[in-house]
């Protein structure tokens, strides 16, 4: 169950407030408690909430925040976006114009953009306004093959605002597409598997409408280049780079920056190995490409984009921090969470999966600060499952669980943002799919970005009982966040606190509010799945209910 709760700002309200009551996770997915500090709202009741058949309402706990000062404080843009390259291979990057496309980013703006994955490093740039279509037999491309600017003419539309690009695309071009990417999936997915990747052109056409999509969405492009093209000493041959530096230069696009993705993989990928200490002089080296073009002499720059941190990579972030540490704005790394390819739905609920994302922070933390206490660290590019995801699991309601642990673990601990992978397109860990329909991961992101400010405050819980087993870990299946609201949201004034709880129990907990949050007004939000597929439902519903 997951529980989001909002506590408009603190005064105590005339009414007495019974607990909250939170089922098990493995039926509801409690979101967003709201707490309001005013009575201002009124008198109104919740919506009622199910009860399982068979369980019991047990362990009373008392549930205070800290709101005297943030323990930590993330990045406005802390919930952030990514598009991977294979966007290109697959004709889906024609279709970024979509009005309904840019209608869905726009909901989770402000955010990060990353352009990035598996198929940066065989990024090649060439700055080409009109290159020959593949012109093969009958098929998606074939009747593709003249649709230039990715949208019929008559259907051209200017956001009046930013005057963007936006398309209503036809429902025939849309069909095509379908039938091509399906196509290409297969391709592609042959490709992850024997770790053999093709190389992408990416066209200036191309890099206008990955740019049109992201400003008109609002939200902020970074661009990782290619680091696997080597010269014969094995330093970075920047001459690609260059040249779509230049062309993004001479249109004034406002991107960031990055080098690579998961350098620890190039052995494997290309055959040639780059150590820590040489991809820190590439970062200096495009540091200094960066410093002449004057849009982007202070341009961001962020990497090294590692992968898991064990022992290997660890060595790399060492050796990539003693030379680069002071080069990036904020160090980044991924996170998949389970390897293999078989996956079941109970898997996204268990408190070891969960876990494991804290040992890694703390591995990278502590390179970090060796080098450059206080400096900045991302998350970049999170997945439920390597490969693409699993079908009907990545894009389920159960993926929702590891996701907002996620995001409550990461702002907890410190880390400034944290880079979904992927938003739309890209295996089954996407946030919307290829009908332009947001998925269940998509809804609680919108919500978290409407109600969850930066300001981490502390949870205070009492009356939890833990009873130790002989030889087991005690595992924490009651997970609690709590930050300010977003000033933003006009819904709620200043000084509201947002809960996100998590019940991973079997049992039902009831919960009382004590201390500051003693006799509030609280908005409950309440996230379930939709439908007779439970779990593995691709829908849910939500419910907002008043004074609980």
């Amino acid at each position: 169950m997951r529980v989001l709760c909002a506590f408009p700002e603190a005064m105590p309200s005339s009414n007495s407030r019974p607990s909250a009551c939170l089922a098990p996770g493995t039926l509801y997915l409690a979101l967003l408690l709201h707490l309001s500090l005013s009575s201002q709202a009124g008198d109104r009741r919740p919506l009622p909430v199910d009860r399982a058949p068979g369980l019991k309402e047990k362990t009373l706990i008392l549930l205070d925040v800290s709101t005297k000062n943030p323990v930590r404080t993330v990045n406005e843009n802390f919930l952030s976006l990514q598009l991977d390259p294979s966007i290109i291979h697959d004709g889906w990057l024609d279709f970024l114009s979509s009005k309904r496309l840019v209608t869905l980013a726009r909901g989770l703006s402000p955010a990060f953009l990353r352009f990035g994955g598996k198929r940066t490093d065989f990024l090649q740039f060439q700055n080409l306004r009109n290159p020959a279509k593949s012109r093969g037999g009958p098929g998606p491309d074939y009747y593709l093959k003249n649709y230039e600017d990715d949208i019929v003419r008559s259907d051209v539309a200017l956001d009046k605002q930013k005057g963007c690009k936006i398309a209503q695309h036809p429902d025939v071009m849309l069909e095509l597409q379908r039938e091509k990417a399906a196509q290409m999936h297969l391709v592609l997915l042959k490709e992850q598997f024997s770790n053999t990747y093709s190389n992408l052109i990416l066209t200036a056409r191309s890099l206008d409408k990955l740019y049109n999509f992201a400003d008109c969405s609002g939200l902020h492009l970074i661009f990782a280049l290619n680091a696997l093209r080597r010269n014969p000493n094995n330093s970075w041959n920047s001459s690609s780079a260059l040249s779509l530096l230049k062309y993004s230069a001479s249109k004034k696009y406002n991107i960031s920056w990055e080098l690579g993705n998961e350098p620890n993989n190039y052995r494997t990928m290309h055959g040639r190995a780059v150590n820590g200490s040489q991809l820190g002089k590439d970062y200096i080296q495009l540091k200094s490409l960066l410093q002449p073009i004057r849009i982007y002499s202070r341009a961001s720059l962020y990497g090294p984009n590692i992968g898991r941190p064990r022992k290997n990579v660890i060595a790399l972030l060492d050796g990539f921090m003693k030379v680069a540490g002071s080069t990036v704005d904020a160090v980044t790394w991924q996170h998949c969470y389970i390897d293999g390819r078989v996956v079941k739905v109970m898997d996204f609920l268990k408190t070891r999966l969960l876990d494991t994302l804290s040992d890694q922070i703390r591995k990278i933390q502590k390179v970090v600060n060796t080098y450059t206490p206080g400096k900045k660290i991302w998350l970049e590019g999170v997945v439920t499952t390597s490969a693409g995801g699993t079908n009907n699991l990545s894009d389920s309601y159960a993926a929702g669980f590891l996701w907002l642990n996620t995001l409550g673990m990461l702002a907890n601990q410190g880390i400034d943002v944290v880079i979904r992978h992927s938003f739309f397109d890209h295996g089954y860990n996407h946030l919307v799919d290829q009908n332009f329909n947001p998925l269940p991961d998509y809804w609680l992101s919108l919500l978290y970005k409407r109600l969850i400010g930066p300001k981490v405050l502390a949870v205070h819980v009492a009356g939890l009982q833990r009873k130790p087993r002989p030889g087991r870990v005690i595992r924490d299946k009651l997970r609690i966040y709590a930050h300010c609201t977003n000033h933003h949201n006009h819904n709620y004034v200043r000084g509201s606190i947002t809960l996100f709880i998590i019940n991973l129990h079997r049992s039902r907990k009831k919960i009382k509010l004590a201390g500051t949050l003693r006799d509030k007004l609280v908005h409950q939000y309440l996230l379930q799945p939709y439908g007779q597929e439970g779990l593995k439902s691709k829908t849910q519903s939500c419910q907002c209910s008043g004074m609980i």
